[in-house]
């Protein structure tokens, strides 16, 4: 009889044993996929945040493209009064616009160019108003240069209404000095 309550005994543990094992290991798998799940929500808690930082980037990088944007818009008013060139008409930004109405004109009318070397010569504000453009306009493509890792968005800007409208007025500033040499 002890014996059969010693067997009883041991077996009651050993049941207790398995019992607790397969408890253990269905604990054990709950875990794993509660730890693979934290590692996926970890995971999509990083994405999210770096296209927060990205937009948030991407708006403080047009907040200042358009405070340049404006500032380089500014400068043209006055050049494209003297040589009397009005923007397009499409729904480009305003600075787009402008310029592409000063190269459209050149290109409809070269004497344009000389209608500005005219105005550089003979009027000071134009002058000034262009030397301010190119000097903005350089520094931004300088800084497009230098920050760009690929070379794509400075080439853009560099052969784009940017570069053009800089060469017509580097080649107008240079007809009205070699005139004032000459004169």
């Amino acid at each position: 009889m002890q014996n059969v309550l010693i067997f009883t005994g041991i077996g009651l543990v050993a049941l207790m044993c398995i019992a607790i094992l397969m408890l253990a290991w269905g604990i054990n798998t709950r875990i794993r996929e509660i730890t693979r799940t934290l590692a996926h929500q970890y995971n999509l808690i990083v994405k999210i945040q770096s296209v927060l930082k990205n937009k948030s980037a991407t708006n403080a990088v047009a907040e200042n493209a358009e405070m340049i944007y404006q500032d380089l818009l500014q400068n043209l008013i006055p050049i494209m009064a003297a040589i009397d060139v009005m923007p397009r008409t499409t729904p480009e930004h305003p600075l787009w616009r402008a310029l592409g109405g000063i190269m459209d004109e050149y290109a409809k009318n070269p004497f344009a160019l000389e209608k500005l070397r005219r105005c550089i010569k003979l009027d000071a504000e134009v002058a000034r108003a262009i030397d301010n453009y190119m000097n903005r306009a350089d520094s931004f493509l300088h800084h497009i240069t230098t920050t760009d890792p690929d070379g794509i968005l400075s080439s853009t800007f560099t052969d784009g209404l940017l570069g053009q409208s800089l060469t017509f007025f580097t080649q107008a500033k240079q007809l009205a000095a070699q005139t004032q040499d000459q004169g």
